[in-house]
């Protein structure tokens, strides 16, 4: 009875419903995700031209197994990769949402991530970034610095970086500033987070000058996993319940898959796969 009401509860949600708890400040964010996927961590820092970006992070981790510290030269266990992690940092308290702009990221931020890739590319080793922005930064100094520039930047790095990246949209998947970070080979999609080119009351304000009509404008804009994974713009929802065993299976899944392709065949398939979006009968 318990699972049924859960089921019927999760058919009513309204597209603003999702909206609402993909922002929920309780929700996971990226340090959650990686101490409970990884067993080791370690956090690179800055873009080496301007500062360190706390609004985009990432760092070499071991995801999908233990094996003692970074440092150890013992073989992986089974299931397990070593992975260069990217993701938006929200913050968990006042404080980090202050200090890592609530998770919209500067240019700086960006430039870190093409930068960090670039290592991961050199060995070999795959990208698991999480989205979760409201966007990137709109402010007068990410201007200019050059925002716009290190956006389109960031997609034509990804779309040509010859590794595998799995792509996870935990939650707020904000415009550009999430696409700069979701251009990958395997597109995974918490069930309860979104998705889309701008945000509902941003969408209204345009069309209607009518903020208020937002939950109207979000069922138009097709941003849930359902609707986005029909549209096959993502290739996988992730169940919420048991959030983190569903999460680490499925990108160790996608990277046992991706790592038999050549890096031939690899950038083939990405590049098929986003110009093939768009395409409808």
């Amino acid at each position: 009875m318990a699972k049924a009401m859960a089921k019927t509860k999760a058919k009513t949600l309204t597209a603003y419903d999702r909206v609402k708890i993909a922002r929920d400040a309780k929700r996971p964010h990226i340090f959650d995700f990686i101490k409970a996927l990884c067993s080791d961590f370690e956090e690179l820092h800055g873009d080496r031209l301007v500062n360190d970006d706390r609004g985009l992070v990432g760092g070499f981790a071991t995801l999908g197994g233990k094996d003692g510290s970074s440092g150890s030269p013992e073989p992986l266990p089974k299931d397990a990769f070593r992975v260069l992690i990217l993701g938006h940092n929200k913050g968990s308290t006042v404080e980090e949402n202050m200090a890592s702009n609530f998770g919209m990221a500067n240019p700086d931020g960006y430039r870190k991530a093409m930068r960090l890739a670039k290592l991961a590319e050199k060995f070999h080793v795959p990208v698991v970034t999480f989205v979760d922005t409201p966007g990137a930064y709109p402010g007068d100094t990410a201007e200019a610095r050059g925002q716009a520039e290190a956006i389109a930047k960031s997609l034509e790095f990804f779309a040509a970086l010859k590794t595998p990246v799995v792509v996870v949209i935990t939650g707020e998947g904000g415009s550009g500033g999430a696409l700069a970070i979701a251009v990958g080979d395997k597109i995974l999609m918490l069930e309860n987070a979104v998705y889309s080119v701008i945000s509902p009351e941003g969408c209204a304000g345009i069309l209607w000058r009518d903020g208020a009509r937002a939950p109207e404008a979000a069922a138009a804009l097709k941003i849930t996993a359902p609707e986005l994974e029909k549209l096959g713009a993502i290739d996988e929802i992730i169940p919420e319940k048991n959030l983190m065993a569903n999460l680490k299976k499925s990108i160790v899944a996608a990277l046992k898959e991706l790592e038999k392709l050549s890096v031939e065949e690899l950038l083939e398939k990405r590049y098929m796969k986003f110009t093939e979006m768009g395409r409808f009968n």
